[in-house]
Order: structure tokens, then C-alpha cells, then sequence
């Protein structure tokens, strides 16, 4: 299983980016997916989950009403679109496949740095 992860990058506080991953090596319309990050000095940590057949979201709190969560099966993409951005929000983030709702796939992580 691949997940690449794309789109992180340097923006300033009140800014927005939009992450996507690509899948490969598993039967992606049947897995729920997220995103989880990891800043420096701190655990890693979920973001957003999406499941399969894309009628439910879940976001931490801390994101909640900035990001979006979405996918597309037929690309076997998931994306995050990260709007009203804090330098709280700077991290690394992890593309994720979950299963019984925990992390079994990681991706690589893309770098996001939201500057004051």
C-alpha cells in the first residue's frame, strides 16, 4: 500500500492550502481514510477521517469549521482543505487508511508551515 501525500508548504497565518493523497495497493473505495499530524515536540494526532462511501466526516475540534475532508473513488484521491489557517496548525501531516476506525496505512507526511 502507497499513500503520497502532496500540497503542504509555507503560508501565513489566515491563509489556506489544500492537501491531496493518492492510494494505490488497496481497494480504496472500501477504506475509510484521514488525515492525522504530528507537530514538533508533540504527539501525532487525528485531523479528519472520511468513510468510504463518503457520507460521513469526523474532525478533531481543533480543525473543525476550517477544514474539509473529501474524496474522490474513482481517482482513489482524499484531500484536505485547509482554509483560516493558525501557526497552531503547523505540522507535519499523515495521510492515513483506517480500519475499525485506528491507523493501519501511513503515508509519508507533507510538511505544513503556517507562519504569524
Amino acid at each position: 500500500v502507497q499513500l503520497q501525500a502532496s500540497g503542504g508548504g509555507s503560508v501565513q497565518a489566515g491563509g489556506s492550502l489544500r492537501l491531496s493523497c493518492a492510494a494505490s495497493g488497496l481497494t480504496f473505495s472500501t477504506w475509510r481514510m484521514g488525515w492525522y499530524r504530528q507537530a514538533p515536540g508533540q504527539e501525532r494526532e487525528f485531523v479528519a477521517s472520511i468513510r468510504a462511501s463518503s457520507s460521513r466526516t469526523d474532525y478533531a475540534d481543533s480543525v473543525k469549521d476550517r477544514f474539509t475532508i473529501s474524496r474522490d473513488n474513482t481517482k482513489n484521491t482524499v484531500s484536505l482543505q485547509m482554509n483560516s489557517l493558525k501557526p497552531e496548525d503547523t505540522a507535519l501531516y499523515y495521510c492515513v487508511g483506517l480500519y475499525d476506525r485506528a491507523p493501519k496505512y501511513w503515508g509519508q507526511g507533507t510538511l505544513v508551515t503556517v507562519s504569524s
